[in-house]
């Protein structure tokens, strides 16, 4: 070359600007790490390795179809020497780190006449390239990449064809779904309390058969009621059903004492904030039987101090007092050496149905009317009538027994207004209980009263009770005229006794008796009196004698049966 091309090429050389500095400068790549810079490494290599077998393809002639299964058999038995036929090739981690090894010549050659002989194979299977079979092997579990892993079917097919696994082994995977078998939740038992259920006395054994009739097996006779074990909401099927039972009482402590200031600790240690606050009014009262204490008074102080204690260190705030109506009220019994705590859940006594409002003269309670029916073994199919009907309580029972009308169907009930009472429940339950009340009688109930404005007391409380008048029939009759309303039934009444009777009442007894034989053969008749001489004055011999206490009076039930021509005329 000559001195002057030589100065031509130095004179065209054009040196780099300040623009094109920036420029190549401001063209810097944001260098990749991770899974993406992988993958994304992985799909340019399987590009490359794509063109390169197509100019390969372009440039080698095809091998003879006698050469493929020569080409197969070498690659089986690379791939068996390897430990890897019908398998997934894994790379090691210096070929991850390295990259794919390059294709040799040989491969090169092989793989257009392998995929000419084999043609495309079934996504999820691999086809044997032996003589000896020609079956598919079983489906591949294909497991789903990460939602970030781009799309390579294309790039996979590519390196399928050559014969050569090139997914990094580091690439990650989504896990299969894990199948999980939990055991079954452990049914938790519901908390049960010992409850007492008083009643009048007489009707002990009778309530026992009503607790075990409403599903506490456990029921069992004490002193003037009866115990058994319940859950919350049995306690409350209890005030809801009980015909017999004067409360609900459950039992929260239990402790001996040795002086009267220990009924402070024990009512202490009660978790009453369970059950109400200072937000409810209180009100304890104390009975006592056989117990040494000097004064029934100090005691229920002592329990009303040890409730109001723990409720201000518990809460900060007392309840107040409120013995007339108030929201919760706790029972202290007393026997011998021991004190035992009860949270009464009825309220009002159980025997008041909220139906009663106008009373006549001796009035009968309620609970004890229907434990005359039940000592009586009055069947509610059979005819039922009371000649002195008074305002009408027998009847009203016998009506509402008869219909399964649920004896606190219709009145609040005290557990109502204590700490975490469920309404919705308590409505459920209540509607469970409307849904079966019968909607008549077929049987008659017939009452009758010497005295009008009795049978209109008695009338006005069946309309309460919601009673029509087809179900009862309550008529001013004298009770040693009035004829029998059906063949066959039982009489239950409380006749007058005592002061309600005139100076001379053996003419009354003399002529009902004589109706009563009569009119009234194979009638059923149970008495509630506390004339122990009563039979004698019937000329009747009774078959039972039943002690029952209407209210302070010590009474007898007494109960006959009326057979035709087994009695004598009277006199």
């Amino acid at each position: 070359m000559s001195s002057d091309d030589q100065d031509r090429r130095k004179t065209l050389t054009v040196k780099k600007t300040a623009r094109d500095a920036h420029a190549a400068a401001g063209d810097t790549h944001r260098k990749r790490s991770g899974a993406r810079a992988r993958t994304a490494a992985l799909i340019e290599r399987s590009k490359d390795q794509a063109q390169r077998l197509r100019r390969d393809t372009d440039d080698t002639p095809a091998a003879p179809r006698d050469d493929a299964p020569a080409a197969r058999g070498k690659s089986t038995s690379r791939s068996r020497a390897s430990g890897e036929f019908n398998a997934p090739r894994r790379e090691s981690s210096r070929a991850s780190a390295s990259g794919p090894r390059r294709a040799s010549a040989t491969d090169e050659r092989a793989a257009p006449s392998r995929r000419s002989s084999s043609g495309p194979r079934a996504p999820g299977y691999a086809r044997r390239d032996t003589p000896e079979s020609n079956t598919f092997d079983a489906p591949r579990r294909q497991r789903t990449p990460y939602a970030h892993e781009p799309d390579s079917t294309s790039a996979a097919a590519h390196a399928e064809a050559d014969d050569q696994d090139t997914f990094p082994t580091d690439v990650e995977w989504a896990a299969e779904p894990e199948v999980r078998h939990y055991a079954p939740r452990r049914v938790r038992d519901a908390e049960t309390f010992e409850v007492f259920a008083p009643c009048p006395q007489g009707l002990e054994e009778a309530l026992t058969a009503e607790m075990q009739a409403l599903g506490f097996d456990d029921a069992r006779t004490g002193r003037a009621g009866c115990h058994f074990r319940a859950d919350w909401p049995g306690i409350q099927r209890a005030n809801l059903y009980s015909r017999l039972a004067t409360r609900i009482l459950v039992q929260v402590a239990h402790e001996e004492i040795a002086h009267e200031d220990d009924i402070l600790d024990v009512a202490y240690s009660v978790p009453w904030e369970r059950w109400f606050g200072a937000e409810h009014t209180l009100r304890v009262d104390t009975s006592a039987i056989k117990s040494p204490v000097q004064s029934l008074q100090y005691c229920n102080l002592r329990a009303k101090d040890g409730i109001c204690d723990r409720l201000r260190d518990r809460e900060g705030a007392r309840p107040s007092i409120d013995t007339v109506r108030p929201d919760a009220r706790v029972h202290l019994f007393l026997t011998g050496h021991t004190a035992t705590l009860y949270l009464d859940t009825s309220g009002e006594s159980l025997f008041k149905r909220g139906w009663r409002l106008d009373k006549g003269e001796a009035p009968l309670r309620e609970n004890l009317a229907a434990g005359m029916l039940a000592l009586a073994g009055w069947d509610p199919a059979a005819a039922l009538l009371d000649p002195f009907c008074g305002s009408g309580t027998i009847l009203i029972e016998a009506a509402w027994i008869a219909l399964g009308v649920p004896a606190g169907i219709s009145r609040p009930l005290g557990f109502e207004r204590l700490r975490g009472h469920d309404p919705r429940r308590w409505r459920d339950l209540k509607e469970d209980a409307r849904a079966r009340i019968l909607p008549k009688l077929d049987a008659p109930l017939v009452g009758y009263d010497l005295d009008p404005q009795a049978v209109e007391y008695a009338r006005n409380n069946a309309e309460r009770a919601w009673l029509t008048s087809d179900t009862i029939r309550f008529e001013v009759g004298d009770a040693r005229e009035v004829p029998p309303p059906a063949e066959q039934g039982w009489i239950v009444t409380n006749p007058p006794y005592g002061e309600r009777l005139p100076t001379d009442d053996t003419e009354l007894w003399r002529a009902w008796s004589a109706n009563l034989k009569r009119a009234y053969s194979g009638w059923q008749l149970h008495v509630i009196s506390s004339d122990r001489d009563l039979p004698q004055r019937l000329r009747l011999k009774p078959l039972r004698r039943t002690p029952l206490h209407n209210g302070s009076l010590d009474c007898r039930l007494f109960g006959f049966e009326l057979v035709a021509a087994s009695y004598r005329n009277p006199a």
